[in-house]
């Protein structure tokens, strides 16, 4: 009886076999290009505090891609294997979903312990989508299986219900709303390092510095009005008489040193070899003194990061209308790499950098730019405040004032591949819904061309809602198209194999 398993088990695993090793060469190329030169170093002292820390980081649009893609043939040929083991559909995505993301968490996990890696946990998510992204390019080529489930559970189902109508509807609306909400939720502030010290005039490391001078710093952890800006940018004591909302206020002038008056941040003390010099009002900032904080300003980095919004204002001049780098004014840093706020100058422009899951780690991923701020050498305020994903920027008057939204600043190359990845499984689970109502023509014909719009709709509606945004046609029936290519290709597949069989 043993005997007759194993000759079951050898010709079953013969006919599989090329199938798993499909899998097996998937799964190999995924372990050398995440983990390649395989340098590990393992700590003496290393807790779980410590492995948790090792995933601060964030992607770039590249490795978004790249990891998305890297999964893909993993998802392609593990659904491959699971549909001729004859597993169920339902089974087979959750299969999937579970074995991509712990693949995925695996490798991030051991990316902890080599020097040239840094693990993320966008990595984690955007793997899991590449896996699930396989498998429906592996039900797009093989729709006629996938054909063949829906009608089995519709033969199962004596008569398929108004009520399982209206719950498919149901789930794929509440999808549609996820998405948005995770699309809105990119432009937030989550992933602040609490560890990094206040600078002004240089990064930690001092290589970008800034020649100008420093009169003065407010931070607050809300965004104002544009009617609290014009009675910031005539009282030079608004930020004072803030109260609870001002975490910090630094008052630039005399040698040293330079304590919070909100009484919330660490004094800022003299880097390098600080000759001071006065310019009537102010301290001067050059590659040779800049101003850093001794320790981190966790608490400001903590505040802002849990509303997601902030205000900063400042009074300085530049001693330089060409410098580049560029030049750090105002940042919130750890080296060149990692920051959660920059405020810079290059050449006349003053460039802002942000972290937030958008923009990645180093808050370069998206160019924010105001062109002519540094035309002269003479003295300006300058009010920065953000909230929603959008900057308002005022420059000594409410007459300079620039608006600008993270969102609509997405270069087109990445919002394509960005929608692309959001609307295609909106598409797929569209494509599933009319196979279910393909008998109800007149229902098909009213959801259809709904279920084509809604998504794309929605959110736009909810980003020009929650992040501030301008109505984007461009994004709008980017959306749209990728749902409804997504919808005929599976129709069109469909009708191909129904018409050789």
């Amino acid at each position: 009886m043993l005997n007759d398993f194993f000759v079951k088990f050898s010709r079953k695993f013969k006919v599989y076999l090329l199938d798993i090793i499909f899998v097996f060469a998937s799964t190999l190329v995924i372990f050398i290009a995440t983990l390649s030169p395989f340098n590990f170093h393992f700590y003496n002292s290393f807790n779980i505090t410590n492995f948790w820390v090792s995933f601060n980081n964030s992607s770039s649009f590249q490795d978004q891609l790249n990891n998305v893609l890297l999964f893909m043939p993993f998802g392609f040929c593990g659904a491959n294997l699971l549909q001729k083991l004859r597993i169920k559909l339902g089974l087979q995505v959750i299969i999937l979903l579970l074995i991509s993301s712990g693949l995925s968490f695996t490798v991030e996990s051991l990316q902890v312990f080599l020097p040239s890696r840094s693990p993320t946990p966008a990595d984690i998510v955007n793997n899991t989508l590449g896996g699930c992204l396989g498998l429906l390019s592996f039900y797009i080529w093989n729709y006629q299986f996938l054909n063949n489930s829906v009608s089995q559970f519709k033969s199962r189902s004596s008569k398929l219900s108004n009520q399982h109508i209206t719950l498919f509807i149901l789930s794929y609306v509440s999808l549609t709303l996820i998405i948005s909400i995770f699309w809105q939720s990119t432009t937030n502030l989550s992933n602040w390092n609490l560890n990094f010290p206040l600078l002004l005039g240089n990064e930690a490391v001092g290589n970008r510095p800034w020649r100008g001078y420093i009169s003065n710093i407010y931070i607050t952890d809300q965004a104002i009005s544009t009617y609290e800006a014009r009675a910031a940018l005539s009282n030079d004591n608004y930020f004072s008489s803030l109260g609870s909302t001002l975490v910090a206020n630094y008052q630039l002038n005399g040698s040293c040193c330079y304590q919070d008056q909100a009484g919330n941040l660490p004094k800022l003390i003299w880097q390098g070899k600080p000759q001071i010099i006065n310019k009537g009002q102010g301290v001067f900032i050059s590659s040779n003194q800049w101003l850093k904080t001794g320790v981190s300003v966790k608490q400001l980095s903590q505040r802002i990061s849990e509303k997601s919004e902030f205000t900063i204002s400042t009074t300085l001049a530049t001693d330089n209308i060409q410098q580049t780098g560029p030049a750090r004014i105002i940042s919130i840093s750890g080296d060149v790499l990692q920051r959660n706020l920059t405020i810079s100058q290059h050449k006349s422009s003053l460039e802002l950098r942000l972290r937030t899951p958008l923009t990645g780690e180093n808050g370069a991923d998206l160019q924010i730019k105001i062109p002519g701020v540094f035309t002269d050498t003479k003295f300006h305020q300058i009010i920065i405040t953000y909230a929603r994903g959008t900057f308002q920027i005022y420059i000594d008057n409410l007459e300079r004032f620039y608006s600008l939204n993270l969102l609509a600043l997405i270069p087109f190359y990445q919002k394509l591949f960005y929608y692309a990845i959001t609307f295609i499984p909106l598409g797929t689970g569209l494509a599933i819904l009319n196979l279910f109502t393909q008998n109800r023509v007149r229902f098909s014909r009213i959801f259809i061309p709904i279920g084509i719009l809604l998504p794309s709709t929605f959110l736009e509606m909810i980003l020009m809602k929650e992040s501030n945004k301008s109505l984007s046609w461009t994004s709008l029936f980017m959306g749209i198209f990728f749902t409804a290519v997504t919808m005929l290709i599976f129709m069109i597949r469909g009708r191909y194999l129904n018409s050789r069989s």
